[in-house]
Order: C-alpha cells, then sequence, then structure tokens
C-alpha cells in the first residue's frame, strides 16, 4: 500500500518557534541538514518516519497528533464552496485544493467564512424582495456557525477543561453518596451555591420555573427542574461550576477564538461549560476504558454512568486526548424537520453546511423505530465506509400538554473499527453490496442513479427528456 507523503510544514516551524530555537539548532536536534529542514518546513519535502520520531523523542510531541484530519475537513469544505453557483470561477483542481488546505490553513479558513458572509448577505437580499438594505449584520457569521466552526476545529477536545473535569470527578467519587448530592455539596462547599431542585415559593402559589437550569447570581442560589433526570441534573450542576471556578480559563478560549460578536462569545461560554459538565459526568480515562470493555454499547455505558444515551454519544466523539485518542466518531443531534442542531466528526465524514442531510442516511428511519439503535453499512462518495447508528430520544419537559422535544442521535465509525464495537457482530462488513450509497447533500453529490436525490448537483448542465419519464426526471453532465 502507498503511504500519503505527511506535509505539515507549517506545524514543524510552529513546534520549532515555541522552542525557541533556530532553523540550525532544530535540525540539528533532530540530526537533519539545515537545507532538509528548510524544504519541510516549506512543503518541499514530506516528512520522513525517521524524523517524525526524532520529534517524539526530543520534543515529546504526540505521533498521532500529525492527523490530515483537519486538512481533511479543510479541503471537503473549500470544495464545498467551489460548487456553490455564486462562486462563479473555475473549480480548481483538488490538488490545489489540498495544497491550500495543508499549506495555508488559516488562509482557507478565512475563504470559507468570506463565502459564509457571501452566501448569507445573497440570502437575505433575496428575502428583502429586492429592496438593497446593507447594513454590518448582513456581512457577520450568525454565532451559532461561528462557535460550531470553533468547536470542530478543536476536535471538539479542550484538555484543559478535559483534565480538570477528571479531577471533579474523582473527587466526588469519593463521597459516599449519590452523585447530584456529591456534585451539589462540592459546588455549595467550594462556591457557597446553594443547590435547590425545583423552586422555591414563599407562597407556595407560584408556578413552578421549567428551566432546566436558573442561577441566581445575588441569592447565589441554582434552581433545577425537579422532572429533569437525575444525569441531567449533575450535568446542569456541573456546568454551573464551571462558570464559576474556570471562568478565566474559558475567557482565554474565547478572546483566541476572536469571534465577531458578544452573542458568539457568549455562546461559546455556554459550550464550554457544556463541554466541562460532559467531561466530569463521563471522565475520559473511565469513560473510554469502559467504552472499549463494554464494546461501546450505547445502553451499558449509560447505566454505568448513570448518563443519557445524547450524553454518552456525544462523548464518544470527544475521546481526541494525544497519547490516548479513542475510535474517532462522528455524532449528530437532528430533528424531525431534518435539521442538525449538534453535530462533531472525528471521522473524515463531514455534515453539509447547507442544506438537508442524505435522506438514504439512517438517522432519518430512526423515527420510524422509536426506541431502537439501528445500524446501517454506509459508503459516501469518497468510498470511505461507516458503519451508522441512530436512534430517538425524547425529552418532555411537564404533564400532559407540556411540549415533547423529539431527535434522533446519529453516532458512527470507520468500518476498519467496527470489529470493535459490539454494533459490528453478524454484519457482512466485507461485502461491498450490503453498504448503503450515501451522500453529504444533494447539492455536491455526484451519484447519477439515486433513487432518493432531491435536486441536481450545483454547476452541473441538465439533460430533460420530454419524452422519456424516470424516477428522478432529469439527467445531469
Amino acid at each position: 500500500m502507498k503511504h500519503k507523503k505527511l506535509l505539515i510544514g507549517r506545524t514543524i516551524r510552529k513546534i520549532r518557534t515555541e522552542a525557541q530555537l533556530t532553523q540550525a539548532a532544530f535540525a540539528e536536534r533532530l540530526g537533519i541538514s539545515t537545507s532538509y529542514l528548510n524544504q519541510i518546513e516549506n512543503n518541499q519535502r514530506h516528512l520522513s518516519a525517521s524524523v517524525l520520531l526524532s520529534l517524539a523523542e526530543n520534543f515529546s510531541i504526540d505521533i498521532a497528533s500529525f492527523s490530515e484530519q483537519d486538512s481533511d475537513r479543510l479541503i471537503t469544505d473549500i470544495a464545498e464552496v467551489f460548487s456553490d453557483p455564486l462562486i462563479s470561477s473555475t473549480r480548481p483542481s483538488t490538488t490545489d485544493i489540498k495544497l491550500v488546505a495543508q499549506g495555508a490553513p488559516d488562509f482557507a479558513r478565512a475563504f470559507i467564512a468570506m463565502h459564509h458572509n457571501l452566501r448569507r448577505a445573497s440570502e437575505q437580499l433575496a428575502e428583502l424582495d429586492e429592496t438593497i438594505e446593507r447594513s454590518d449584520g448582513l456581512s457577520e457569521p450568525t454565532p451559532y456557525e461561528e462557535v460550531r466552526d470553533f468547536f470542530h476545529y478543536l476536535d471538539n477536545y479542550v484538555d484543559e477543561l478535559d483534565q480538570r473535569a477528571e479531577n471533579l470527578h474523582k473527587h466526588i467519587s469519593k463521597q459516599n453518596r449519590s452523585k447530584v448530592r456529591a456534585i451539589a455539596d462540592y459546588i455549595e462547599q467550594s462556591h457557597r451555591v446553594r443547590v435547590i431542585i425545583g423552586t422555591e415559593n414563599k407562597d407556595n402559589h407560584q408556578k413552578e420555573d421549567v428551566a432546566l437550569r436558573r442561577y441566581d447570581p445575588v441569592a447565589r442560589v441554582l434552581y433545577l427542574n425537579r422532572r429533569s433526570l437525575a444525569s441531567t441534573q449533575a450535568f446542569q450542576i456541573a456546568h454551573q461550576i464551571a462558570q464559576l471556578e474556570f471562568a478565566t480559563t474559558i475567557k482565554s478560549y474565547i478572546n483566541e477564538a476572536n469571534f465577531h460578536s458578544e452573542e458568539a462569545a457568549a455562546i461559546c461560554r455556554i459550550g464550554m461549560a457544556n463541554y466541562f459538565a460532559g467531561a466530569t459526568v463521563l471522565p475520559y480515562e473511565d469513560f473510554s476504558q469502559a467504552a472499549k470493555e463494554l464494546r461501546y454499547d450505547l445502553v451499558l455505558l449509560a447505566e454505568k454512568f448513570e448518563a443519557s444515551t445524547e450524553q454518552v454519544a456525544h462523548r464518544l466523539s470527544t475521546l481526541q486526548r494525544p497519547g490516548a485518542k479513542g475510535i474517532p466518531f462522528f455524532f449528530a443531534r437532528v430533528d424531525q424537520a431534518g435539521n442538525i442542531t449538534k453535530r462533531h466528526s472525528a471521522t473524515k465524514l463531514q455534515f453539509a453546511r447547507f442544506g438537508s442531510a442524505c435522506p438514504l442516511w439512517n438517522v432519518h428511519q430512526a423515527f420510524e423505530t422509536p426506541n431502537r439503535i439501528i445500524r446501517q453499512l454506509a459508503e459516501t462518495t469518497d468510498g470511505a465506509q461507516y458503519l451508522c447508528l441512530a436512534t430517538t430520544v425524547s425529552k418532555p419537559s411537564g404533564g400532559f400538554q407540556a411540549p415533547v422535544q423529539r431527535y434522533a442521535l446519529a453516532l458512527g465509525c470507520e468500518i476498519t473499527h467496527a470489529d470493535d464495537l459490539i454494533y459490528g457482530d453478524d454484519l457482512d462488513t466485507k461485502n461491498n453490496k450490503a453498504f448503503e450509497k450515501i451522500g453529504v447533500s444533494c447539492r455536491i453529490c455526484e451519484r447519477k442513479n439515486c433513487h432518493q436525490r432531491a435536486l441536481p448537483p450545483l454547476k452541473r448542465g441538465l439533460k430533460i427528456d420530454e419524452n422519456n419519464r424516470k424516477i428522478i426526471p432529469y439527467e445531469f453532465d
């Protein structure tokens, strides 16, 4: 098998500058010539195995950190940009796209952000029905998109918060009481915050607040919904601990992200606190080990850690700690209208930034078979094969008349890891015909014979035969 050449000059240069070494000194430490190092840093030569090992030995670098997944995401995102009809220029070759993604990733992200702004401005102008109203807001990315991309390029792993959450879990695990009581005692003792499950009313006539969490900073009281599961209550207390105890750490990440708006910064603060909470409920080392032992059985993992299925599935997609990485999973939460409300991928599989997800993906089928975990062998247009899992979750908030949130959860990994999952048992993973042909979204999918195609791919000429009607009423170049 031919191995990919590793061109990561920018990363090597960053390691050298952080070590405060000249090229000559750095090259000497690695046992190579200065000219060879110069070529590596400028992506003129690839990184050999011997140099890679020398980096690991001399600078304590995790070899696994030299992953091409980040550039894979950039390559997918850039290719999608050039599939947009708003971009009228000729699409560059795949080689050119790879050179930009690998050699100038900051430039690539800026280009993608520029496309987001162009797309958003175009859509808003169309909604104004040809009325031209320009303002600064039209050119700004939505706060949620900014924060989503921020976590996306962190691989959804924040080491400092993850490590501190693990320490908190160890502390509360020593207490001989329930997880909720133990973590409630911690926030009261450490931050003088009292936890009340349900609304405390003096007259007992006020209708109970249905919020999952409400914090009164003046009275220093944290109110939790009494109808929430214990796992949700523990999660919300841990969230508040993050807001109080690690505000400075979270602020440093937000400052580095340089968001366009205070709304995005606020959303990121919540996201960071949620990350800490999830890592507290499901501590990295214990959870990772249990996942391997239980062969990633979602139900058994939820029972063992007194957590929800959604918490377990999301946590599996964040096991990217250097030196102790787990199986790379993708994770998504989809509502009944097909909107992806949460998404993260540690795999090559990327979710559509615009439009709906592929209708052949089994996450849509999950609503037809509630309370079951369904499996799918799927193959994307790049030839990558995946084991996909999907199940539904319901989040009731009260009595008969109260609304109920319903979602489908999607979790999956590349088929090479299927033997490690209990869900891979008895599946014919060696038979290519067993794999469903799926895509990212119809508008960038090149499959010509898909019976579920909703619209033709962008920038493809249509062939319409008025005398011949097939399942799909057109063909394309």
